[in-house]
């Protein structure tokens, strides 16, 4: 059960209200907006809650148990700070956000609503609706070890142990061809046919400077080496962008052992049977059904 503050429920109580909402959103690097709904800017708990946004509350949904609640917030992309190229780039997923029933006249009386973090944004005609998700969404994550045949680390983390600032896992490129948002290609990069497929390409130079992709798939052609990025970049790439590429990993145990040489950190299970075992018509003299050892 939420408590109202004394102070703000004598307001609530009174014939004429001043209420408006105010929204914190902070990035998973630490920066921090504020954005309100009333008519000018609004400052508390070290944060300035900026009018000139145009944000203001779309729908609101609350749920019992642990259904997901949450609602949306719609905004112009203008200069409060929310850019259209930041959000394409990714800076504002999953940033967290608070928001605020307050009174504009005394805003030291106010009451935290919800605290959620955002979902989907869909961008139109220079405007954009956030998404914002309540906490109950976090139950839906993938939480602790799975156990499962392919490996639970991500290349290059503490757990895998690869080092992906070796030379023999990363390279450095610059673009000789490109359609201008997914395809590139370039030349010099060591590697096989395929040894950047699921890798992240990081541009170090041009207008997409410091923005990562992953790599969808990497092909080898004649001394020319080409890139199919899963996300167009929010800038167009133009030839003589420079970017570092490191190795990407499928996860099976076949990859950890002959391209990283990494078997004895595998956080998989590989000879655990899946589905495709269980439910399939056994044979006659088929091995592995026979309450033996799968690799005789």
């Amino acid at each position: 059960m939420r408590t109202v503050p004394p102070d703000l429920a004598a307001h609530l109580a009174d014939g004429i209200t001043h209420l408006c909402h105010c929204w914190k959103l902070v990035r998973r690097d630490g920066v921090t907006f504020g954005f309100t709904d009333h008519d000018r800017d609004l400052a508390f708990g070290g944060v300035v809650y900026a009018a000139r946004s145009g944000l203001e509350a779309a729908e609101a949904t609350t749920e019992l148990g642990f259904a997901v609640g949450g609602g949306e917030v719609a905004g112009a992309l203008i200069s409060a700070g929310l850019t259209e190229d930041d959000i394409s780039s990714g800076f504002y997923d999953d940033a967290s956000v608070e928001t605020w029933l307050v009174n504009w006249s005394n805003v030291s009386e106010r009451l935290l609503l919800d605290v959620g973090s955002l979902g989907e944004i869909r961008r139109a005609d220079g405007g954009f609706i956030a998404e914002v998700r309540g906490l109950m969404h976090r139950l839906d994550e993938e939480r602790g070890r799975l156990f499962r045949a392919t490996c639970a680390a991500d290349l290059g983390d503490a757990k895998c142990g690869v080092n992906l600032a070796s030379s023999s896992y990363s390279g450095n490129g610059t673009v000789i061809r490109t359609d201008g948002a997914l395809v590139i290609a370039a030349s010099g990069i060591a590697g096989g046919d395929g040894f950047y497929t699921t890798g992240q390409l990081t541009w170090t130079s041009g207008a997409n400077a410091a923005i990562a992709v992953e790599v969808k798939v990497h092909r080898a052609i004649s001394g020319t080496d080409e890139f199919d990025l899963w996300q167009r970049a929010p800038q167009p790439i133009l030839v003589g962008d420079t970017f570092r590429v490191t190795a990407g990993c499928d996860k099976t145990h076949g990859t950890c052992r002959k391209k990283f040489k990494n078997v004895v950190n595998f956080r998989g299970f590989p000879h655990m049977p899946g589905n495709d075992f269980i439910i399939r018509m056994p044979r006659q003299g088929e091995p592995g059904l026979d309450g033996g050892s799968f690799f005789r």
